[in-house]
């Protein structure tokens, strides 16, 4: 008896772990698609999904079911940062048309999306559920796409588990060699205010923002330069 009452529960684990992998899978997918489908260019095709919102109502609405652990730390995170990108879109899509996420009042900080169990706002994806649990990570700060001009493009295609770690060094490499993002003149240096937001994430174990930066440039940044930050952009990141 003893060891059919073992077997049973060990066959309603495995099930239970296979439905838990079966739904982050299908989640992974489905963001796949539906960012290969409405993303370009860093840009996103509001107008289009505010026509036809299905795919990214029903990508939302699985997300609720789906449970993550922070012990399995590459499926935790990628599904955080697609949880956290697809709800700014849907945050934009449901005040379609607006020109900027600051235009809804508590865009960031009061309106919130069931995800993963929990009743959350962007705010608290971005610094209790990631930056929270993984101070180490500042990279995060180029793969999370806030809807405006100024942060780091959004990519047309999901975070996956097995392929984060290269996604997120092949974002940050690419936000900190844009000529437009880190701006280089002389013996001056213009950062994105969000080096001067979040200046912890950027200068751990003693590093300056310049030496944070030099480790993702292919040529690199006097160190020496003097440091300033240019006004964020929060024009709406929108396909025209």
């Amino acid at each position: 008896m003893k060891n059919k009452t073992t077997l049973t529960t060990l066959f309603l684990l495995f099930l239970f772990h296979f439905g838990v992998a079966q739904n982050t899978s299908d989640f992974f997918s489905k963001s796949d698609s539906f960012f290969k489908m409405n993303v370009k260019e860093g840009k996103v095709d509001y107008k289009g999904i505010k026509e036809n919102p299905s795919a990214l109502n029903e990508l939302i609405s699985s997300a609720k079911a789906i449970s993550v652990s922070k012990s399995d730390v590459n499926t935790y995170q990628a599904f955080w940062i697609n949880a956290y990108n697809l709800s700014v879109i849907k945050g934009i899509v449901d005040n379609y048309p607006i020109k900027s996420p600051l235009d809804k009042a508590g865009f960031f900080d009061k309106v919130t999306y069931d995800l993963a169990g929990q009743n959350i706002t962007l705010n608290d994806i971005e610094n209790k559920l990631l930056r929270g649990n993984f101070r180490e990570e500042a990279r995060f700060h180029f793969v999370l796409v806030c809807a405006g001009l100024g942060c780091p493009p959004i990519i047309n295609s999901a975070y996956l588990p097995e392929t984060l770690n290269l996604q997120l060094q092949k974002q940050t490499e690419l936000a900190l060699n844009n000529p437009k993002f880190i701006k280089v003149k002389g013996n001056k240096v213009q950062l994105s205010q969000l080096f001067e937001w979040y200046k912890g994430d950027f200068t751990q174990d003693g590093k300056s923002e310049i030496e944070f930066v030099n480790q993702y440039r292919k040529e690199k940044i006097e160190i020496k330069s003097k440091v300033s930050y240019y006004n964020y952009d929060w024009t709406l990141n929108q396909i025209k």
